[in-house]
């Protein structure tokens, strides 16, 4: 069950190693078109992992956990054969279909295998599995990608699901099946909505702000959620109820998980091609240089708990560390010593550590023990959507802040709108320019996105902090 976690999640960091080999490949993509090819798994996932939990419940965990880990290995083959962008942007959506059957799964299958005493390790192991998943990811996929080709990243996924999948159906055991509605129609409203926004984010730097294309993605991803509210609160037995975000903990808990996920993998997105790109890191090394984030995260998540209760931690402390080490790396450039970088990314880590278990344990506490399982995929909701909301944040922003740095004649002769389109255009003895021009982007991006995880993190301490005092 761990190593299917690990995979899940290994594969959201390993993608945007890929991105400049992607950018340089022969399918040609926009900068949107990178963008989507990261988000398009991860919205997939963040939509549809409640829904994968029900179906589990209703027709039987281990099924379902099978039925996604065939899922995932057929959107791996698919992506790593495909001829063109949108065949890979299937790809990458069934293999997002695939992973929200999994990862729910895979706890509940857990639960019901272990003896009562053991349950408590058993979820912190579990959830211990989605930072080495990180880690996983970005050395697995540097190590993976070193080959030469992004393709190579998705077909190594393919055997690794098919053991997976042997494995599974020898060991897990098979669990009660509960009546447990699905509400498909929830789902695809909630999976539209979640889409149109990030459309209207991602198209906005190349189609224009004001074009119809953006307008229609934003108006629709408004009326969409409008839609699915009005459905969910119609249901009997909703998915999620919007009602719960009446509950002024839960919904600041939900907001500042949301937040720290924007900003982590904001991070990710830009670091893989600021180390490539800026630093002239090839792609092991740029795999492993984002692991001292990940550090903390893994060594010091079970000693949080006992820290808080023993000097009182504030949430505050934990967003003012991240943001700040968001905005330190924002300082960052081609002659920024490695262990600068590295610090930056430690202090950011550090914030994530006392972050995470502080608002799972307020997602958790908000609600009543029968609904458990909608806390657990609630807290899944959140992180990746986040996460896809910081993918298209940052590479809006970055493109944006790119072109605007680039020399005038490169950019009126050209228009090129990545990296790799910028050095096809332009003669050897001018790359320096198009790298300043991306790092004049990346610190940018990084600084909005500091800034942004900052502001949040003020709104869900004084949101906190507003609903302790009516109490």
């Amino acid at each position: 069950m761990c190593a299917c976690v690990v995979l899940m999640v290994g594969m959201v960091a390993a993608i945007n190693l890929a991105v400049p080999m992607l950018a340089a490949s022969d399918l040609r993509p926009s900068a949107s078109a990178l963008i989507w090819i990261v988000d398009t798994y991860v919205v997939f996932f963040a939509c549809l992992v409640i829904p994968g939990g029900a179906a589990g419940d209703r027709f039987g965990r281990k099924g379902v956990l099978l039925a996604g880990l065939a899922l995932f290995a057929l959107g791996a083959l698919l992506s790593a054969i495909t001829p063109n962008v949108p065949f890979l942007l299937a790809g990458r959506a069934i293999t997002g279909i695939g992973a929200a059957a999994v990862l729910p799964n895979t706890l509940a299958l857990l639960l019901h295998a272990v003896p009562a005493e053991r349950k408590g390790v058993t979820i912190a192991t579990w959830a211990s599995m989605t930072g080495i998943g990180g880690v996983a990811g970005n050395a697995g996929g540097g190590a993976v990608l070193a080959g030469g080709s992004w393709r190579w990243l998705f077909a190594a996924a393919v055997p690794i699901s098919l053991v997976l999948v042997a494995l599974v159906a020898r060991i897990a055991p098979v669990s009660p099946r509960h009546e447990r509605p699905l509400s498909p129609l929830g789902a695809i409203l909630l999976v539209g909505a979640s889409v149109a926004l990030l459309l209207g984010i991602v198209e906005g730097p190349e189609a224009g702000w004001t074009s119809p294309i953006v307008l229609a993605g934003f108006a629709g991803s408004v009326v969409l959620f409008a839609l699915w509210t009005f459905v969910e609160l119609k249901a009997e037995h909703p998915l999620l109820d919007p009602r719960l975000f009446r509950v002024p903990a839960l919904r600041s808990a939900c907001l500042g998980m949301t937040a720290i996920f924007f900003g982590m993998f904001a991070l990710f997105y830009v670091n893989a091609s600021f180390l490539q790109y800026g630093k002239g890191f090839g792609v092991l090394p740029t795999g492993l240089g984002i692991i001292p984030l990940t550090v903390p995260v893994i060594l010091g998540a079970r000693h949080v708990g006992k820290l808080v209760q023993r000097f009182g931690v504030d949430v505050a402390i934990a967003f003012l560390l991240c943001g700040s080490g968001l905005l330190g790396l924002s300082t960052s450039d081609a002659l920024t010593p490695y262990p600068v970088y590295a610090a930056w990314l430690v202090l950011t880590g550090v914030g994530v550590t006392l972050a995470l278990p502080t608002l799972s344990a307020a997602i958790s506490g908000s609600l009543p023990p029968a609904q458990a399982g909608v806390g657990a995929g609630l807290q899944a909701t959140t992180r990746e959507f986040g996460s896809a909301l910081g993918v298209a944040v940052i590479g809006t922003v970055l493109t944006g802040r790119f072109v605007a740095a680039l020399p005038e004649d490169i950019r009126e002769t050209h228009d090129p709108h990545t990296v790799a389109q910028a050095l096809a255009v332009t003669a050897p003895g001018r790359s320096p320019e198009v790298i300043s021009a991306f790092v004049t982007g990346a610190s940018t991006a990084l600084r909005v996105i500091g800034v942004s995880v900052l502001v949040l993190g003020a709104l869900v301490v004084l949101q906190s902090r507003l609903s302790r005092d009516t109490k």
